[in-house]
C-alpha cells in the first residue's frame, strides 16, 4: 500500500460508448475489406473501385508559434555535445492544424487556421469535396466536437447530395479509436517538437510543406486489432 500517491483513472461517461466503438471499429473492418479490393484490382490491371473512401479526422489545436531571441549553438567537441539553445523565447500566437488521413490511400489533407469553429470545419469538408470524384462517399471518422454537428456545418452538409458525407462519432473519452491521433503524435515528435520560427505565417507554411512531403510517399494507415 502507498496511500501517499495518487494515480488517476478516467471514468467512462459516456452509456453508449460500447456501441459506439463498435461502430467506429466496423468502419475500419470495411476499410480492410476495400483495401484488399483495390489490390486484387491493382493486380488484374483493373482500375480500383472508388465508390467509397474512409477519413479518419481531427483538429490539432494550440501549436504554438514560437521564435528564438538567440541564436542556437552548434555542438562543441569537449564543451556540449548537443545543440544548444537560449531559454528565452518570444511567442507568435498558435494555430490549429485540422487534418484527416485517407485510410485506403494515406493521403492527408489539411488544413492550418488561426482557430477550429464551425467556419474552419465546413472549409475542410469543402476541400475534401473538391478532392473526390462527386460519386464517391465519403466516410469520415470524427469525435463530438461542437464544430462537428453545430449549425453551420449542418446546412454545409444540406447543399451536398444524399450520401456524399457520413459521420461516425467516436465515444467520449475515445480519442484514441481514431486512427488520426497516431499521426499527430508523430507529427509532434518528428516536426513540431524543436521547431522555432520567425512568424506565425512561417509555422503555417512549414506543416503545409510537411502535408506536401507526406503526400509525396502517402502511407495508408491500418488499425491493429
Amino acid at each position: 500500500m502507498k496511500p501517499h500517491k495518487v494515480r488517476y483513472y478516467l471514468e467512462r461517461r459516456d452509456p453508449e460508448f460500447a456501441a459506439k466503438m463498435a461502430q467506429v471499429l466496423c468502419v475500419y473492418r470495411k476499410v480492410n475489406i476495400l483495401k484488399n479490393a483495390a489490390a486484387t484490382a491493382t493486380k488484374k490491371n483493373k482500375v480500383p473501385s472508388n465508390a467509397v473512401t474512409v477519413i479518419s479526422y481531427d483538429e490539432n489545436p494550440g501549436i504554438q508559434a514560437i521564435a528564438t531571441t538567440a541564436p542556437d549553438l552548434p555542438p562543441e567537441p569537449g564543451v556540449h555535445p548537443t545543440f544548444a539553445r537560449d531559454h528565452e523565447y518570444k511567442r507568435h500566437g498558435t494555430v490549429s492544424l485540422l487534418a484527416g488521413i485517407d485510410l485506403i490511400t494515406g493521403k492527408v489533407h489539411a488544413l492550418v487556421k488561426d482557430r477550429h469553429r464551425s467556419r474552419e470545419f465546413t472549409e475542410f469538408l469543402k476541400l475534401v469535396d473538391a478532392a473526390y470524384l462527386t460519386h464517391t462517399a465519403i466516410r469520415l471518422i470524427l469525435d463530438n466536437h461542437s464544430a462537428h454537428i453545430s449549425k453551420e456545418t449542418k446546412a454545409r452538409l444540406a447543399t451536398r447530395p444524399a450520401g456524399r458525407f457520413e459521420f461516425t462519432f467516436t465515444p467520449k473519452h475515445g480519442s484514441w479509436l481514431n486512427l488520426v491521433e497516431g499521426f499527430f503524435s508523430k507529427l509532434a515528435r518528428s516536426v513540431l517538437r524543436h521547431i522555432r520560427i520567425a512568424s506565425k505565417q512561417e509555422l503555417k507554411d512549414r506543416i503545409m510543406a510537411t502535408m506536401d512531403h507526406f503526400n509525396q510517399n502517402p502511407v495508408a494507415h491500418t488499425w491493429s486489432y
